[in-house]
């Protein structure tokens, strides 16, 4: 690129000496291109009165394309749609390639964000010029900031991930993508040039983290630099093309005071778990899939005391924990030749060995539990873990069911005396029919009775009723049962009022 970060490219200013500054306004170039655009329709053809538009029916019968139904529009400004027809996503794709042939790839980081975007900016605007590609000054704009995420990010995933409102990101082949908004699936205008180009953004996603993506191993999981998940699948065992699931986190971890406000639980259940955590009793997240099970842990971990030392164990990073004291592990897949993997269940066992006063599990799905309960019983109280169960008493079904993958010659009582011994509290999260998340349950273990591990429901989720826009209206009740922790925390200098569990008006 022009000047100080080119390997090919010649300009006027190569010509001055290597440590004096050109005098040139930064946008000169671009604003003169744009004026020159401006003076052009956006729909005036680049070449004679008789080409169709890009984005018109009679263009995509010459493509011999099938022209979109007026019910198909995708809810996109027109210059978004026009930047979204194949023309311009095939010519966003040629200009990238040719401007990685130009650019000096390892003096890129070195330069100023403002005077890279500048320069691809500037090349950008020759292009379209060149090729007489119909944009305007604002299209012009955009066309340049896709194109510079393109080099320096994600692409077109960009505009999605640094959207606040989008939980979630669901991309169905390089030609379809959705969001969730507010537990709301939507069709965005987003595509991707063709099957190269969504895997060479994920290829670049998953070789971040030390992993790899092929038809040898077409599953993997991955996450962004933010703490996002990603899972991808990709042929041979999908049919239409690659499938990939991308789970955002709020840059800013929420807390049990925002869950308030989203109303995901009452102030006085957050009270309780709060002190249940700082008096380290050992605690079970258990919920569907999105239903908030690792925001939920990362709200209740903030109640630990900064004093100790955590050690936290996921397939993926995406914890996040405010103490200043942690240890962050994570497993790893095979490599080429099918070695050097390591599961949960070996990170679990090498935390035991770096002196953690918890042990947090981003999620429990193996044999990895055994261990699991072994550290809750052996001095690690406190230690948190997620696991996918649709309610508490299902989650302590799994748990047996996985202290049993282990391959222990344990007895079914043995293992459920572990599992009474070890776990205090089951937290249950669901998510409900109008995208809303909830608590929809609190239970305590309190022992066991012959072969039967006891459990007793201190707060649940009632659902009332459902209003004309589908939307669910419940409240939080308490069932009446006054939980045996309480002296326990009471012991530790918290005070919990009794009216918390008085059944007789809803929380």
């Amino acid at each position: 690129m022009a000047g100080r970060f080119s390997n090919k490219r010649k300009t006027a200013s190569s010509a001055a000496p290597a440590n004096t500054p050109v005098e040139q306004k930064p946008d000169e170039r671009l604003l003169a291109a744009m004026a020159r655009l401006d003076a052009v329709s956006p729909a005036e053809p680049p070449e004679g009165g008789n080409t169709p538009a890009p984005n018109s029916p009679a263009a995509a019968e010459e493509n011999g394309e099938k022209p979109a139904s007026p019910e198909q529009d995708e809810p996109a400004s027109e210059g978004n749609a026009k930047l979204r027809d194949p023309k311009f996503l095939d010519a966003k794709v040629r200009l990238h390639r040719k401007l990685i042939d130009e650019i000096n790839l390892s003096a890129i980081d070195k330069v100023p964000e403002e005077e890279l975007r500048r320069q691809v900016a500037e090349l950008a605007s020759e292009y379209v010029l060149a090729e007489r590609l119909p944009l305007n000054a604002h299209e012009l704009e955009e066309f340049a900031s896709e194109l510079y995420d393109e080099m320096t990010g994600l692409g077109p995933l960009e505009p999605l991930l640094k959207d606040a409102t989008i939980s979630d990101i669901l991309i169905n082949t390089h030609a379809q993508v959705y969001v969730e908004r507010f537990g709301k699936l939507e069709l965005t205008p987003v595509r991707f040039k063709d099957e190269a180009h969504l895997l060479r953004i994920l290829n670049k996603i998953v070789a971040n983290v030390g992993r790899r993506v092929d038809e040898s191993q077409p599953m993997v999981d991955a996450r962004l630099e933010d703490g996002s998940r990603v899972n991808a699948i990709i042929r041979p065992l999908t049919v239409d093309g690659p499938l990939i699931s991308i789970r955002k986190f709020s840059k800013k971890p929420f807390n049990l005071e925002k869950m308030y406000e989203f109303g995901s639980l009452k102030p006085q259940i957050g009270e309780v778990l709060a002190a249940a955590v700082s008096s380290r009793m050992s605690l079970i997240v258990s919920g569907g899939t999105g239903s908030g099970k690792t925001t939920m842990l990362n709200a209740l971990s903030n109640h630990i005391s900064h004093d100790e030392r955590l050690i936290t164990i996921e397939d993926a990073a995406e914890l996040q924990l405010q103490q200043p004291h942690i240890g962050r592990l994570e497993t790893r897949p095979p490599n080429l030749e099918g070695k050097g993997e390591v599961l949960q269940r070996d990170l679990v066992k090498n935390a035991l060995r770096m002196r953690p006063d918890r042990v947090i599990l981003g999620e429990v799905r193996g044999e990895e539990a055994f261990d699991m309960l072994q550290a809750m019983n052996t001095g690690h109280e406190g230690s948190m873990a997620t696991i996918h169960a649709n309610n508490p008493r299902d989650a302590l079904t799994r748990l047996e069911n996985m202290v049993g993958m282990a391959g222990t010659n344990m007895s079914e009582g043995s293992v459920r005396a572990q599992i009474a011994s070890a776990v205090r509290i089951f937290v249950q999260l669901s998510r409900l029919s109008d995208g809303t998340r909830r608590l929809t349950s609190v239970s305590e273990i309190t022992g066991m009775e012959g072969d039967i591990v006891q459990m007793q429901e201190i707060f649940k989720y009632v659902r009332v009723g459902t209003e004309e826009d589908g939307t669910i209206i419940g409240e939080f009740r308490a069932t009446g049962v006054r939980p045996k922790f309480l002296d326990e925390i009471k012991s530790h200098g918290i005070e919990i009022p009794g009216e918390y569990f008085d059944p007789k008006d809803p929380l």
